[in-house]
């Protein structure tokens, strides 16, 4: 019996990862597409399943007091680039969840999906190390799940905070960085 396994990408959306977007991370950001891409494209052709978190914030959301105004829920810059949505057009075993919070865990369908499949292993990769992917992550391991982390296929805007991060995850919340 083969293991069942997902991966999560978090936030590898316009606003990130677009010089112009409303809150571009940096080249460093840019610079984990192509592996992510190439990951991506393993698990569609392995049907092992995708779910793509995505920032969608109300117009006047509170976050916006600490970060610029970005990914508002319906706008270009909260869509996934199209180097990934493309890969999945047509694929069944993916699913968008949109969410309003760092972790992916926060008034979302993550928990039910995650339920549903029951994995034996969940991946992450994604945008920004420490903030949504940590948060997300975080939520993972108080689920007792076995998590790799593509510390690869990370970027923060903050190397420091990136860094600390990467640590923060493998020591406290038991992550195999791969």
């Amino acid at each position: 019996m083969s293991e069942t396994k997902i991966l999560i990408v978090v936030d590898m959306l316009n606003d990130f990862l677009k010089p112009d977007g409303k809150l571009y991370c940096g080249p460093t950001a840019e610079a984990i597409v192509p592996g992510v891409v190439e990951l991506v494209r393993k698990y569609k052709d392995n049907d092992d399943v995708i779910l793509f978190l995505a920032d969608a914030h109300d117009e006047d959301d509170l976050e916006f007091k600490r970060f610029p105004e970005h990914c508002v829920a319906g706008t270009d810059g909260a869509m996934v680039i199209n180097e990934l949505s493309e890969i999945v057009v047509g694929y069944d075993n993916h699913e968008f969840i949109e969410k309003k919070r760092y972790s992916g865990f926060f008034e979302t369908e993550l928990e039910d999906a995650l339920f549903f499949e029951d994995p034996d292993l969940v991946e992450v990769v994604g945008i920004c190390t420490s903030i949504c992917v940590m948060d997300t992550v975080g939520g993972l391991a108080n689920r007792d799940l076995k998590i790799n982390l593509y510390k690869d296929l990370v970027a923060d805007f903050d190397p420091e905070m990136h860094e600390m991060a990467l640590k923060r995850m493998e020591n406290l919340y038991g992550v195999n960085m791969v």
